[in-house]
């Protein structure tokens, strides 16, 4: 196995699958099949969802919402998606803790890196919820704090499409898909990975970010394989 310890980061969108909100049960049961199949195989599995199939902060900052609240109430939104898919990760027989940056007693751990850290060596997938527990930090920021702080191997981030391209591959089909690449031509190129803040994190840790495409069965286990699968991000 190329990677002992990843971090999974999921956007809230995609656990929508074809609905317009909220969250598709078949997606997530999907996502919790792919994720067993990495925890059997060995891997150490920490990860971080978005709140976007929720609420996004930013959006309601735009209608007129305080920003901080807006945020807040986007952090509460990755705790429904963490708990949905603990569930439906525990129903096929995965041990699980969720860690929240925010406390909430009755329904998770608070974050405490040293518990995270002692759960992922016992085998069970963390889940952390809540983003940063800060505003204005977004759950990209929030993946890359915790990988690093719970010395992950790599952030895995799965989207929509196949890897990092020239131009966006919804809108431009002349766009061609780059195999690996460096985070200063990330830089130079203005892509989109993620936002800067964690971005730079990356950069400056020396982490290397794999983006993929999660909706495609068996991708996530041809990653910890060591296949050349979506994009490489490395210094």
């Amino acid at each position: 196995m190329k990677y002992k310890r990843i971090l999974l980061k999921l956007s809230g969108e995609a656990l929508m699958g074809n609905k317009n909100f909220g969250i598709d049960n078949d997606r997530l049961s999907i996502y919790a099949k792919e994720i067993k199949e990495a925890v059997d195989s060995g891997c150490q599995v920490a990860i971080v969802i978005g709140g976007g199939n929720i609420f996004r902060g930013i959006q309601a900052e735009k209608g007129g919402m305080d920003r901080v609240q807006g945020d807040y109430m986007g952090m509460l939104a990755t705790v429904i998606n963490s708990m949905a898919l603990q569930s439906s990760l525990e129903r096929i027989g995965v041990q699980t803790r969720l860690q929240s940056a925010i406390k909430m007693e009755q329904i998770c751990e608070p974050f405490i890196r040293r518990r995270a850290v002692r759960h992922l060596e016992k085998g069970r997938v963390v889940i952390f919820g809540a983003g940063t527990g800060n505003p204005y930090f977004t759950t990209d920021t929030a993946a890359t704090l915790r990988a690093i702080e719970v010395e992950a191997n790599v952030i895995l981030k799965g989207t929509r499409v196949d890897g990092i391209y020239t131009a966006d591959p919804e809108k431009d089909k002349t766009a061609t898909k780059y195999d690996t690449i460096t985070f200063t031509e990330v830089y130079d190129k203005g892509l989109e990975v993620m936002d800067l803040t964690a971005f730079t994190l990356c950069k400056e840790n020396n982490l290397p970010v794999i983006v993929f495409d999660m909706n495609k069965g068996g991708n996530l286990k041809k990653l910890l394989q060591g296949d050349k699968v979506g994009t490489l991000v490395e210094v």
